[in-house]
C-alpha cells in the first residue's frame, strides 16, 4: 500500500477529469431518521445533474454522501470524492466516482473542497456538516472566496441555527451584511436559481 504522503503527492499531480462547475454538498455520513432527509438530498443531486452541475464531496460511500453521489452519477453528472487517509477504515471510499483524492488530513480536504467548488450547499448533516458550513462562511466574511453559500433547510432542520445567526446579528457579533451571504434555501428550485448565474470560467461556457 502506499504511503499517505505519496498517495497525497499523487492526487496533488493528477490533472482534473471533471468538465464541470462543482457544487460542493456538505452531508451526514448518516442518513438520519426520516426519509425526507434522503428523498430530498437524492432529488437535488438529480437536479445538479440535470442542471449541468456536477459534485466534490467527502468521497464517502455511506449515509447522504453516498446517496447523493450515487445519484449525481446515475444522471450523469461528475463527482469529486475528497477523504483523509484516516478516515477510509470507518467511512468507506467510494469506488466509482470521477475522481477520488486521498489526502492527509480535515485540512486538506477542506481547502481542496473550497478550491474546486463553485458553491458550497449544506444538507442535513451533524457536527461535521455545521463545522464545514460555518468555516465556508467565515472565510466569505474575511473575503477569501465570492461563491454562494446556502443551507437547504429541509424539513425545518436548519430553523435553530437560522436563529442563532439572528441572534448573532441582534446582539451585535454578526454584521447583517455576512448573515446575508449564507443563502437561506427552503426548496430545491431557490438552489438552482442561486447558481445558474454564476460567472464560470471559460471552460465551464456552452
Amino acid at each position: 500500500m502506499q504511503s499517505v504522503a505519496s498517495m497525497t503527492e499523487l492526487n496533488q499531480t493528477i490533472s482534473p477529469k471533471t468538465t464541470r462547475p462543482l457544487v460542493a454538498l456538505y452531508c451526514g455520513s448518516r442518513a438520519g431518521n426520516k426519509p425526507i432527509y434522503q428523498q430530498k438530498a437524492i432529488e437535488l443531486a438529480q437536479g445538479l445533474a440535470q442542471h449541468g452541475f456536477g459534485l466534490v464531496y467527502g468521497g464517502a460511500s455511506i449515509g447522504l454522501m453516498g446517496q447523493v453521489a450515487d445519484a449525481m452519477m446515475q444522471h450523469g453528472g461528475e463527482v469529486v470524492g475528497v477523504i483523509p487517509e484516516f478516515m477510509l477504515d470507518y467511512e468507506i471510499a467510494h469506488s466509482t466516482l470521477t475522481e477520488l483524492h486521498i489526502v492527509q488530513n480535515m485540512h486538506e480536504r477542506k481547502a481542496m473542497m473550497a478550491e474546486r467548488a463553485s458553491a458550497f450547499v449544506a444538507l442535513p448533516g451533524g457536527l461535521g456538516t455545521f463545522e464545514e458550513i460555518l468555516e465556508i462562511a467565515t472565510w466569505g466574511q474575511l473575503n477569501q472566496h465570492q461563491k454562494p453559500m446556502m443551507l437547504y433547510n429541509v424539513n425545518g432542520f436548519y430553523n435553530p441555527l437560522i436563529k442563532q445567526l439572528d441572534v448573532a446579528v441582534e446582539e451585535g457579533f454578526l454584521p447583517p451584511q455576512h448573515r446575508a451571504k449564507l443563502i437561506i434555501c427552503e426548496h430545491a428550485a431557490q438552489i438552482y436559481s442561486a447558481i445558474n448565474n454564476l460567472d464560470y470560467p471559460e471552460k465551464f461556457r456552452a
